[in-house]
């Protein structure tokens, strides 16, 4: 057995207990019930660190080279995102949303072949180093570990798509919130979230974080691709599909910083672009062959 799915599988238990203790906090609103999810939620952030460093060491090359590796390293980030908004504004209700979308991701991963969770050698395409930190790490031995621009494109890129995944579940709540507000209906559960403008307004800072990331993860992606098959652009099905995510939220902040969008329109952009990123992501590698058909 591999060492680093023993880690997952008891990472997979902890997302479930987590996320069932965020939303029993969210019924029950307990200060001690809070604590222990938020304690949860650290210990979910360090297992799914050990899952990634387990695979680092097992298979000699960075721990994002599949769908399987990918997708763990989308749920830290997303766990980290998660525990930073929820220290800078203490709302612990929406862990309940966000936890459960880190479950969703799990159970994902979990369900994914096991042709896909197997260490295998890394593709000829993906060895991509840079030579001056391969210059340096060999004088201690560890060239191994050096990285490069696949390394860091695809680092920014999942730091982006965990703050989208974010963005994602604000404004879902914030439609189901916003329409109970519309009608005068009082619902305990609603009233436990933030208020509709607040909702609004973290969901737009989710993604003015993550759309810097994005950006780097497509720039980077192309100085990579440049060295691997000669040319930045060849618009295979994930780089056109990133285009399209990627002018989706320029679409939204353009919107909300020139025309001043709030509320259910810029909710159903922030929509919008989560469901093309799952589309670029699970769509583009299962349905459409192209360069990324390894991912």
């Amino acid at each position: 057995m591999i060492l680093s799915l023993v880690f997952f599988t008891f990472s997979f238990i902890f997302y479930l207990v987590t996320a069932l203790v965020y939303v029993a906090n969210w019924f029950v609103k307990k200060k001690w019930l809070g604590q222990i999810a938020t304690t949860m939620a650290f210990v979910t952030l360090f297992s799914t660190s050990m899952i990634l460093i387990m695979r680092a060491g097992e298979s000699g090359h960075a721990p994002f080279s599949n769908l399987f590796e990918s997708m763990v390293l989308f749920v830290w980030a997303l766990n980290i995102g998660y525990l930073l908004m929820e220290y800078r504004y203490k709302f612990k209700s929406l862990g309940a949303v966000i936890m459960a979308l880190e479950f969703i991701a799990m159970l994902s991963a979990s369900l994914l072949p096991y042709r896909f969770k197997s260490v295998e050698p890394l593709n000829p395409a993906l060895q991509n180093k840079w030579h001056f930190m391969v210059d340096f790490l060999s004088k201690f031995g560890l060239e191994d570990y050096a990285i490069g621009w696949l390394d860091f494109h695809v680092f920014t890129t999942f730091i982006g798509y965990a703050a989208f995944a974010i963005s994602f579940g604000l404004a879902l709540t914030y439609l189901v919130k916003n329409k109970a507000e519309v009608k005068g209906k009082k619902n305990f559960l609603l009233d436990r979230f933030p208020d509709s403008k607040m909702l609004d307004e973290l969901s737009y800072i989710a993604i003015a974080w993550g759309f810097p990331f994005l950006t780097i993860g497509i720039v980077t992606g192309a100085i990579w691709a440049n060295e691997a098959w000669g040319r930045p652009w060849s618009w295979d099905p994930k780089e056109t599909w990133s285009a399209i995510t990627w002018m989706i939220y320029a679409s939204y902040l353009h919107a909300r910083v020139t025309r001043g969008w709030r509320g259910r329109r810029a909710a159903w952009i922030a929509v919008l672009g989560f469901v093309a990123i799952i589309f670029l992501y699970w769509g583009v590698s299962f349905i459409l062959p192209g360069l990324h058909a390894y991912a």
